[in-house]
C-alpha cells in the first residue's frame, strides 16, 4: 500500500442541525414523518439480488400511536436463511478482491445521501419507529451514522498504512485480508446508526454479511437498506433477513463458514450466542471473531463539591431522552447528603416543566417506550417501588398504553444501596437515588464499583481534583466510557469510542479503529531480493 494512495476525504463530524422554529430542516423533516405516517410500506428480505416476500408477515405501528400500522414486513424460512449465506459466501471472492478504493468510495457515498437527500427520510423513519424526538433522530440516524461511514475510512486506511519494517534486501508488508467465511450482524431497536454501522463496518473491510435488523427497527432499517442500494453495495455483500431471532441464529451458527459475529443487544442473548458458537467449535473452518456491545446499569456518581445545576440537568438529560433507552443511560444516582435536598428541589422543578407526546410535536422532550413488553417490565418495576418500605417513586411514576407506551419520567429514593433498579438493568425512564453520607465519599466510590454486573458508561460530577482523580482511579473497572463533569450518555464518533467491558460486551470500541481490526485477518508477506544459494553459514568454517 502507497501513502499516495490514502488522500481519502478528510473525516470530520457532521454538524447537528438545529430544527429551530421556521428552519427549512424543519419543515423538511416534517413533511417526510406526514408523508410516511400515511403511507404502509411492504418490506421484503433482500437476499442477494432477490426481494423476497413470503407473505408471512408482521405489522409494523409507531410506539406512541400503537393501533396505527405504518407496514409490514416478511418472515424468513429456514430455507432463506440458508439462502442469504450462499448468497454471501458467493459475493465474498468478488467483493473481498475489490479494491479498497472502490469499497470506500460506496461507504463515503452512502454518507453523503444520508447528509443529503435521505436526511429527512431517514430522521423521519426513526421518530415513527423508535419514537425518537427530532433531536435524538438528528444525532442519532443522521450524525452519528454519517460519522461511522465517514470516520471508517479513515480507520480502514489508518489500518492499512501500518506496515512492518523493510531492509534493502527484503520488503516486508502486511495484508489485511478480510476473515475466510461470512459475517452475521445482528441490530438493536435503539439506534438507527448502530443498525447501519455492524453490517457496514464489517462489509467495509471486505466481508460479506447476513443482517438480522431488530423487529422493532425494520422500518428505518428500511430507509438504510435503500441508501446502501444507491450507494452500490453490490448484491449479496449485505443480506437482510427478518423473523425468529433464535431460529436464525441457530442457522447461521450452525454453518461451517460461520466467521464472526457482530452484535448489539441484551447481555443474556450475547451471552447464549457465545455458548452457542462454542458448542459448535469444532465445525467451523476458522475461531470465529465474537463482537458485541450489550447492557449497561450506568451511573452518575456527585461529589460534595458538585455544581447543583450541573448535576440535575445532566442526570435529566443522561436518564430521560430517549426515554432512558439507550445502553449508557443513567439509572442509578449516588447524591451526598449535603446536596440531596438542592438537588431534589432542582430536579422536581425541572422535571415538572417536562412534556410527553409524540415526537411530531418538537414541544416534547420524550415520547414513548418501543412496545408493550417494555411498558409491562418497566411499570411493573415501578409499582413495586411504590409498595416497598425500603423505596419511594418521588417523582412520575404515572404511565399509560391505550394510545402509546407512555411512561413518566420516574425517579426512586432508595434507602438500601442494593435495591433491584439499582443492579438490574430497566432500559427505560427510571432514574434510582441513592444518598450516601458526605464522609463515606471513599466508601460509596467501592459501592458503586460492586453494585452492577456491568460496565458501560458511567459519570462523576466534582470541582474537586483530587476528588476527581480518586474517583477515576477506583472506577477504573466500572465503565468503559467515563464522562467526568458530563452525561453519561452521547459518545461521539472519533472522539469517545464506545465499548464497556464485564456483563456489557468485548469492549471492542465501535467508532474506533479497533473495531475495523476485528473484521480483519493479517497475512505477513516477506520478499527477498537476492535469495540465498548456498545453506553454509559463515560459522561453519571451511
Amino acid at each position: 500500500m502507497l501513502k499516495g494512495f490514502f488522500n481519502v476525504p478528510k473525516a470530520v463530524n457532521e454538524p447537528v442541525k438545529s430544527y429551530a422554529p421556521n428552519s427549512p430542516e424543519k419543515a423538511a423533516v416534517l413533511a417526510a414523518y406526514k408523508k410516511m405516517w400515511n403511507e404502509t410500506i411492504d418490506v421484503p428480505m433482500y437476499i442477494g439480488k432477490e426481494e423476497i416476500r413470503t407473505g408471512n408477515t408482521k405489522t409494523m405501528s409507531a410506539p406512541h400511536d400503537h393501533q396505527h400500522i405504518v407496514g409490514t414486513y416478511h418472515l424468513a424460512e429456514k430455507t432463506h436463511v440458508d439462502k442469504a449465506i450462499s448468497s454471501a459466501l458467493e459475493a465474498r471472492t468478488a467483493w473481498a478482491n475489490l479494491a479498497w478504493e472502490q469499497r470506500a468510495a460506496i461507504f463515503l457515498k452512502a454518507a453523503e445521501l444520508i447528509a443529503g437527500p435521505y436526511r429527512a427520510r431517514i430522521n423521519a423513519a426513526t421518530m415513527i419507529a423508535q419514537s425518537k424526538t427530532i433531536f435524538q433522530a438528528e444525532i442519532d440516524a443522521a450524525c452519528e451514522l454519517i460519522d461511522f461511514l465517514r470516520f471508517n475510512v479513515e480507520f480502514m486506511t489508518q489500518i492499512y498504512q501500518d506496515q512492518p519494517k523493510s531492509v534493502s534486501d527484503v520488503w516486508n508488508r502486511v495484508e489485511y485480508r478480510p476473515l475466510e467465511g461470512f459475517i452475521y450482524a445482528i441490530t438493536p431497536f435503539n439506534f438507527t446508526a448502530i443498525a447501519a454501522n455492524l453490517p457496514a463496518s464489517a462489509a467495509l473491510m471486505g466481508n460479506t454479511v447476513v443482517w438480522k435488523p431488530s423487529d422493532s427497527q425494520v422500518f428505518s432499517a428500511k430507509i438504510i437498506i435503500d441508501v446502501f442500494k444507491e450507494a452500490g453495495v453490490p448484491d449479496g455483500v449485505i443480506n437482510v433477513v427478518f423473523g425468529d431471532p433464535v431460529m436464525i441464529t441457530d442457522t447461521v451458527l450452525a454453518h461451517p463458514d460461520f466467521a464472526g459475529v457482530h452484535y448489539t443487544g441484551s447481555t443474556f442473548v450475547f451471552k447464549e450466542i457465545w455458548k452457542k458458537i462454542g458448542n459448535n467449535i469444532h465445525t467451523y473452518k476458522t475461531y470465529p471473531r465474537i463482537v458485541g456491545e450489550t447492557g449497561g446499569k450506568d451511573f452518575v456518581m456527585v461529589h460534595p463539591s458538585a455544581n447543583v445545576k450541573q448535576v440535575v440537568a445532566n442526570t435529566i438529560r443522561g436518564a430521560f431522552e430517549f426515554q432512558g433507552q439507550k445502553c449508557s443511560a443513567a439509572s442509578r444516582a449516588y447524591f451526598p447528603k449535603s446536596l440531596w435536598n438542592d438537588i431534589k428541589e432542582e430536579m422536581g422543578k425541572e422535571l415538572a416543566s417536562i412534556k410527553m407526546g409524540s415526537p411530531e410535536d418538537f414541544s416534547n422532550f420524550v415520547t414513548a417506550v418501543i412496545h408493550e413488553g417494555s411498558f409491562n417490565k418497566l411499570t411493573s418495576y415501578i409499582d413495586q417501588a411504590k409498595k416497598d418500605a425500603d423505596a419511594e417513586v418521588i417523582f412520575g411514576g404515572n404511565y399509560d398504553k391505550s394510545k402509546g407506551y407512555f411512561i413518566e419520567p420516574t425517579v426512586i429514593l432508595t434507602t438500601n444501596p442494593k435495591y433491584a433498579t439499582m443492579e438490574t438493568e430497566l432500559f427505560g425512564p427510571v432514574l434510582t437515588v441513592y444518598v450516601y453520607e458526605d464522609a463515606n465519599w471513599s466508601e460509596s466510590l467501592k459501592l458503586v464499583d460492586q453494585t452492577s454486573e456491568y460496565a458501560l458508561t458511567g459519570a462523576i460530577f466534582s470541582q474537586d481534583r483530587y476528588a476527581i482523580e480518586e474517583a477515576t482511579i477506583a472506577l477504573q473497572n466500572s465503565a468503559g466510557n467515563f464522562y467526568i463533569n458530563d452525561k453519561p450518555t452521547g459518545a461521539v464518533v472519533g472522539m469517545q469510542p464506545f465499548g464497556g467491558a464485564r456483563a456489557s460486551g468485548t469492549n471492542d470500541k465501535a467508532g474506533s479503529m479497533q473495531n475495523l481490526l476485528r473484521w480483519v485477518s493479517p497475512r505477513t508477506i516477506k520478499e527477498t531480493f537476492v535469495t540465498p544459494v548456498d545453506y553454509r553459514y559463515p560459522f561453519l568454517g571451511e
